[in-house]
């Protein structure tokens, strides 16, 4: 599957996630043996030409509070800026079952109201935002400004 993006440039970009489709779910994962949800958008704003910061987490409650200060900019120099409405690419916030504002899941928007992430019992898999399964746990939409 190919995601149109415009470049500042005026041109436009075409990004492929095909290969991506099916690799597995692993723990603090950052290559093609395994994904976590992080390390799968790391994957994604790269192959649109963008370095973010890394973030390596175990899953324990004061790394989730961390991941959440990272997304809600109650950081120094902080590198994501909220926007209303998703655009290609925008890092998408949710949250699953955790308390209200703590983030513990990441995705991606790849444009035509889809999303790529890394499910634990499923891999990397594209679905779709207008689900309603999807969208009610929806914390934000991100877009990456850089540091």
């Amino acid at each position: 599957m190919a995601s149109p993006v415009s470049t500042n440039r005026g041109f436009m970009l075409m990004v492929n996630f095909n290969d991506l489709i099916g690799i597995p779910f692993a723990n603090r994962g950052r290559n093609r043996f395994g994904y976590d949800c992080y390390g799968l958008v790391k994957e994604v704003y790269n192959r649109y030409g963008y370095t973010i910061p890394e973030y390596d987490t175990q899953y324990n409650y004061d790394d989730m509070c961390r991941v959440n200060e990272l997304i809600s900019g109650n950081v120094k120099n902080y590198p994501w800026k909220e926007i209303s409405e998703p655009k290609t690419p925008c890092l998408i916030a949710m949250r699953f079952g955790s308390p209200v504002g703590v983030v513990n899941h990441t995705a991606v928007y790849i444009g035509g109201g889809r999303f790529i992430h890394c499910r634990e019992k499923v891999g990397v898999c594209i679905d779709r935002l207008s689900s309603p399964a999807w969208r009610k746990v929806v914390v934000g939409f991100y877009e990456y400004v850089g540091e």
